[in-house]
């Protein structure tokens, strides 16, 4: 029998997020992902949160809350959304989250979870080696193969530049003096 993924792992490294230098869930991702309402999720973890210390769990602040907010779509408190700031659980906190819900949806989502957290961590480790080797070589044949170097480095970059941001802008054209 093949042990087909309960949540796929492109959904779970879409909702990982990196504040204050961790990688990080967001409350509501992880309630989406465990099929509960964010006020559930956070009330088990109330009612247990001598389980989740800082460098488990944290809210979010002021300016981490309207960073989020300029970049994604999160509904804004003055228009029927989130009265309190997000809580955000690094790695730690989403394992501990496995012992306050304790469905079996929960438990099946919680290993996929950790499962792409350590996937992530390898894919850092080995690109970090893959730098270092490259240095390596580098020194070792300097210009002979600058072009090389330069291409790889290319490579290793993430894709894509700067993203513009989603949404419609109206600009008037020139001589266009029509009015509806």
């Amino acid at each position: 029998m093949i042990n087909q993924a309960i949540v796929a792992t492109e959904v779970i490294e879409r909702s990982i997020l990196i504040l204050r230098d961790q990688r990080v869930m967001l409350d509501s991702a992880l309630a989406d992902l465990y099929g509960v309402p964010v006020k559930v999720l956070n009330q088990a973890v109330k009612r247990n949160i001598e389980r989740f210390p800082a460098d488990f769990m944290f809210q979010l602040n002021d300016e981490e809350d309207e960073f989020l907010r300029s970049q994604f779509v999160i509904s804004n408190p003055r228009h029927g959304g989130r009265r309190y700031f997000p809580y955000a659980f690094t790695e730690q906190g989403v394992a501990m989250l496995s012992s306050v819900l304790r469905s079996e949806h929960a438990v099946q989502v919680n290993v996929e979870i950790m499962r792409t957290f350590v996937r992530l961590r390898r894919l850092l480790q080995q690109n970090a080696g893959l730098s270092e080797k490259l240095m390596e070589l580098e020194r070792k044949y300097d210009n002979q193969f600058k072009a090389v170097f330069d291409a790889i480095r290319a490579m290793m970059k993430p894709k894509g530049g700067p993203k513009q941001p989603i949404g419609f802008r109206h600009e008037r054209m020139e001589g266009n003096t029509s009015s509806s």
